[in-house]
């Protein structure tokens, strides 16, 4: 399929090598818990993918980054979901690096890209009217920086994170609270791994339960975000839209596997396969869009409210797709390898990623009749 030879190509110039070495390891594998796609990601320098070359990172733009989580995610589900947690975090620090040149979040993703680091997240991503740094850790002052407190579940990467970032609120002496990015490291004391995703549908993306219990963070690896709101307001729009564009093209890389399967044993009739592809092209020209979006600085309410519009109609779009390249594939394929079932259940997941359907109709409603959004 031309699209997704187009979109392996771009993750081949960016990540070589990469897709190769998941192709010798059968999905099974892939998408079980004990996955070597991770660590296949670490060595071929994925953390680096979506860093600005400034910071020593890789340069992928939206559409670059749209189009290689789209490739990922058609060999292997659970990495492409899992990683886009940590895109999403170090888009959040990059932005913000951008309004502190020289501070600790330009350092810190500086080494994330130079030393291949995975960062979890611990951010309040996706969910309406709660921007990315309210907080979602308590913050205890002592001698030397603050001891924190709070879990995260599910958090993606929870056995392979090298860091996890999560907002907490630093109490001032006027009874105030500052705003603050924790830069909390895997093998710090009191920092914990829980099971808690039970299912075996993206089992590889290691989503599990991370507690942060009266853990120790010196001062110094706090990114304090002393803006003005409107900035702040901005940087958690892109940090939200950045989120949606990536989650959403891991999904659109599930389908695509299945649909690819339909196109090289040319089951159904012309017609049939021909509507499957429109289909799944619209959904990537949805996406398309919402990149340009990110490229052209567009971080407002209304952006991001787009951003969600084609997120939604994007899973509709996947939905039923997925079914219909399971039904075209038939019966007999659907026995004999478990690939089928595997990517047709995987597929219906982004429904359950924040924010719910349910949980943006007011929003979207104020938006549509001029109202103020509050998204952010």
């Amino acid at each position: 399929m031309r699209p997704l030879d187009d979109a392996r190509q771009t993750c081949e110039t960016f990540l070589p090598g990469l897709l190769k070495e998941l192709g010798t390891v059968p999905l099974t594998l892939l998408e079980s818990s004990d996955s070597p796609a991770i660590d296949a990601f670490r060595r071929h320098n994925g953390p680096a993918l979506v860093i600005p070359k400034q910071y020593g990172g890789l340069g992928a733009d939206p559409l670059q980054a749209l189009a290689t989580t789209r490739a990922l995610a058609c060999a292997a589900p659970s990495l492409a979901v899992g990683t886009t947690m940590h895109h999403f975090s170090a888009a959040t620090l990059f932005n913000l690096a951008d309004s502190d040149p020289g501070g600790l979040s330009s350092l810190f993703v500086q080494t994330v890209a130079e030393e291949h680091l995975l960062i979890a997240s611990g951010f309040s991503e996706g969910n309406p009217g709660q921007g990315i740094f309210s907080p979602t850790m308590k913050a205890k002052p002592c001698e030397g920086g603050y001891v924190l407190n709070g879990t995260k579940k599910p958090c993606s990467l929870s056995r392979s994170m090298d860091m996890l970032t999560a907002s907490v609120a630093i109490p001032r002496n006027d009874g105030g609270r500052d705003l603050a990015v924790a830069l909390i490291p895997r093998d710090s004391e009191g920092l914990s791994v829980h099971p808690f995703w039970s299912s075996w549908a993206l089992a590889g993306a290691e989503s599990d339960e991370v507690r942060v219990t009266d853990v120790f963070v010196q001062d110094e690896l706090l990114v304090r975000t002393e803006l003005e709101e409107e900035r702040l307001s901005s940087l958690q729009t892109v940090g939200l839209i950045w989120f949606e564009l990536l989650i959403s093209a891991s999904y659109l890389g599930i389908a695509s596997a299945l649909a690819e399967r339909v196109w090289q044993a040319e089951r159904g009739g012309a017609t049939e396969r021909a509507q499957l592809f429109t289909r799944l092209e619209s959904a990537t020209l949805l996406l398309e869009s919402v990149a340009r979006m990110i490229i052209a600085g567009e971080a407002d309410d209304a952006a991001l409210t787009k951003s969600l519009i084609a997120r939604y109609a994007v899973q509709d779009i996947l939905g039923d797709t997925s079914r219909k390249a399971a039904e075209l594939l038939g019966g007999m394929a659907f026995i004999k390898s478990p690939d089928v079932a595997y990517l047709t259940a995987a597929c219906t997941a982004l429904s359950f990623h924040p924010p719910s359907r349910s949980a943006f109709t007011e929003p979207l409603l104020d938006y549509v009749a001029k109202r103020p959004v509050g998204l952010s």
